[in-house]
């Protein structure tokens, strides 16, 4: 009986999310089992078939995609051409779209040509299913199909693009009629999809068609109905055309603004009912109600709120984009975004409006200080009376994070007395709400009906309040950098709250964060951040060897601005420190996943203590050890420090480094090699200069360059004839 494959497919899909450990193990097992049924008798069972793989795609991924790309890609597109089946043609198409959105770029291009030749055959006869017939289900799933290989192939998919860009303009012409609406945004997605993946230049011979396309959609949105399913690809599309175009995108504003700002205008109909009233109502379509005691409730109309979101969200793209291009819109956009930091009725539009704060500030920058200042005091106050009485976590910590990137813009100055008051005041708030939310976290322990689904909601409880410290540790971050040691006073306030998130007793997020903030005070307020020493010294010290990675990160760090800015007071320090760096860099794990970046940190501080600290310790019996441990490639800042040390001693010669006869040259190009192979080091960044530099010196004199080049593989030499050619 086909119900029972059905069934047991169906159910397959369902337990992967949940049972991911249980499953992981046999995983093998069952995927080969499940792709026997995408050639069974019962087309429901293949649809089911579909089902499973596209749902362990989704739930399995990146893994999934690594094990069993060749069997499950070649396996979908034979059952996508299932034409006297549409629905398990479509859901062969979503299956595949669930494969592609998460695959490896490097994995699908063997089987880009395979992909585009059958999704191509495939739209061609559904295009004429459409024409003669009206049937649309498949081809709204190969057109997305479309969407996702290009978005994952980038510019991989530029020979293909004259292959699908004629058909896909020529479905948006025509496809006009309101059944058709759902395919016609989905090709709108499509087509903008295509053109970010293939980039400007290939784009650029349809854009203007494309743009004109879109234009005469975008009229008027008040022609689309509330629920038109293109009004979301519609705002999106214009989003990823403002990121193809670039600063060419700038001469639509004025066609797209109007309705935009229209629709991140809605107000929402609001009412306050008695329980008696509400009764009445609760049939009536798109009222949300909550319950506000004393027999009365506060309802809300939903309609027009995601679009009022996904407006919101496009004006902060266009910010973002455009920089100094979207400055004529700043003043309506912010006058428009600072009161809806007390928009309680949606968390997105409460995130995309404190995200676009510091972007409207960028953009505003080229009218000048003045300008940019009155702009930030119509901000300020929103954003801190926001940060005191947003209740919803996830909508304070993007509130925070905002704060902190707005001071990063402005600097020192931007904030008063009053202002630093009540920030003060808020933060001291926000620590002892930690403080105590832990210690009633600790209480349900104890308790009697405490277990393991219990423990799972402190878990989450216990996250959020973490990354709540985390933007706490932002906002301290951004004041310390703009305004350096004269904010100190100020931050005596909390200074003890900061003291005690470090003691050894503390869950270790707190030790992390607590370090995070003391090496701020280091690195921007020295020779000061000394006078607090005795508070941090020992616990910074003490957690280098700590068993938690992320702690040792946030020590190694502070060790390694101890040396670069920290002063002469901090000497004996460093020295106490550096065998206690050896020693994490040297023990057998120091490189797996998880301790990786810790790692990295802590040959950084090393090179750190020896570049600024040289009489803190033995430079000439460290510096082979520490050449040994390079290059770095996961921690991307501290990389280009050590880079730049390592071109500092080599073009001073320096004997250590270069060995007996130029004899370390070899290891010294493989380390460059490795660090370009990594993109440990962006090519805009000077150090790639100063790297490429060192190689074109040794390039001049023929043996030692064949030396040098021959010991590397075929990966390393391609990539120093990369760094070549970009610097």
């Amino acid at each position: 009986d086909w119900k029972y494959r059905h069934a047991g497919l169906m159910a397959l899909s369902a337990i992967g999310e949940g049972c991911h450990q249980q499953m992981e193990g046999i995983l093998n097992e069952i995927v080969n089992f499940v792709l026997l049924f995408l050639q069974d008798p019962h087309p429901r069972v293949r649809y089911a078939a579909c089902n499973a793989i596209g749902q362990m795609a989704t739930d399995f991924a990146p893994g999934f995609q690594k094990k069993f790309h060749e069997k499950v890609i070649a396996a979908l597109l034979q059952t996508m051409e299932d034409q006297g089946n549409q629905r398990v043609q479509a859901h062969a198409a979503a299956a595949l779209i669930n494969f592609t959105e998460d695959c490896p770029k490097s994995l699908l291009i063997p089987y880009l040509d395979n992909l585009v030749k059958h999704l191509h055959s495939i739209m061609v006869i559904k295009l004429q299913e459409l024409i003669q017939k009206g049937t649309k289900l498949v081809l709204e799933q190969v057109v997305t199909s479309i969407a996702s290989v290009a978005d994952t192939a980038e510019e991989k998919f530029v020979p293909y693009y004259d292959l699908f860009m004629p058909s896909l303009k020529h479905i948006v012409e025509n496809a006009v009629q309101k059944e058709l609406r759902l395919l016609r945004g989905k090709t709108i997605e499509c087509i903008s999809l295509i053109g970010l993946a293939v980039g400007k230049e290939k784009f650029m011979q349809d854009a203007s068609d494309v743009m004109q396309l879109l234009l005469k959609t975008q009229t008027d949105f008040s022609d689309l109905e509330d629920d038109d399913p293109q009004i979301s690809y519609m705002i999106s599309a214009w989003a990823r055309m403002c990121k193809i175009l670039g600063k060419e995108f700038q001469q639509y504003l004025p066609v797209v603004m109007g309705p935009l700002m229209k629709t991140a205008s809605i107000k929402p109909e609001v009412a306050l009912l008695d329980t008696q009233d509400m009764e009445n109502m609760s049939d009536d379509d798109g009222w949300e109600f909550v319950n506000i005691g004393d027999q009365q409730s506060f309802g809300i109309k939903t309609a027009g709120l995601e679009e009022k979101a996904t407006a919101c969200q496009m004006l902060v793209c266009y910010a973002k984009e455009l920089k100094e291009g979207f400055v004529e819109y700043t003043e309506q956009v912010v006058k428009l975004m600072v009161p809806l930091l007390k928009f309680y009725f949606h968390d997105d539009i409460l995130l995309m409006n404190s995200t676009s704060m510091p972007l409207l500030l960028e953009c505003a920058r080229v009218r000048g200080p003045e300008y940019l200042t009155q702009m930030w005091h119509f901000m300020c106050d929103a954003l801190i009376k926001a940060i005191g009485t947003e209740p919803d976590s996830d909508v304070l910590s993007e509130i925070m994070h905002s704060f902190a990137k707005c001071i990063e813009v402005m600097g020192d100055g931007c904030l008063n007395n009053e202002h630093f008051e009540e920030l003060g005041g808020i933060l001291k708030g926000k620590l002892e709400e930690h403080f105590k939310n832990q210690e009633l976290r600790q209480v349900k322990r104890q308790d009697e009906d405490y277990d393991e689904q219990v423990e799972e909601s402190l878990q989450d409880e216990d996250d959020s309040d973490v990354y709540i410290l985390t933007k706490v540790s932002d906002i301290l971050h951004s004041i310390f950098s703009s305004y350096k040691e004269k904010v100190l006073p100020w931050f005596e306030r909390i200074l003890p709250l900061i003291i005690n998130l470090i003691c050894p007793h503390r869950p270790w997020p707190d030790r992390q964060w607590g370090l995070c903030i003391f090496d701020d005070i280091v690195e921007h307020c020295s020779p000061s951040s000394f006078k607090y020493a005795e508070y941090f010294l020992r616990p910074m010290l003490q957690s280098i060897c700590d068993n938690r990675p992320e702690v040792r990160q946030a020590a190694a760090y502070g060790v390694g601005v101890m040396a670069q800015f920290g002063g002469d007071s901090y000497r004996p320090f460093c020295t106490e420190a550096l065998l206690l760096l050896v020693r994490v860099i040297q023990s057998p794990d120091a490189k797996t996943k998880e301790n990786v970046n810790a790692t990295e940190n802590c040959i950084s501080a090393v090179g750190k203590i020896m570049k600024f600290k040289p009489d803190c310790v033995n430079v000439e019996e460290v510096l082979p050890h520490w050449l040994s441990w390079l290059p770095l490639h996961e921690d991307k800042e501290e990389a280009v420090h050590t880079f730049n040390y390592l071109c500092d001693l080599i073009e001073n010669n320096n004997p250590v480094v270069l060995g007996p006869n130029n004899s370390n040259l070899p290891r010294i190009f493989s380390i460059i090699a490795d660090g370009e192979i990594h993109e440990a080091i962006k090519h805009e960044d000077p150090c790639t200069k100063r790297l490429a530099n060192v190689v074109r010196q040794v390039q001049t004199s023929g043996g030692l360059w064949t030396e040098c080049i021959s010991q590397l593989n075929a990966d390393q030499q391609a990539a120093i004839q990369e760094l070549l050619n970009s610097a």
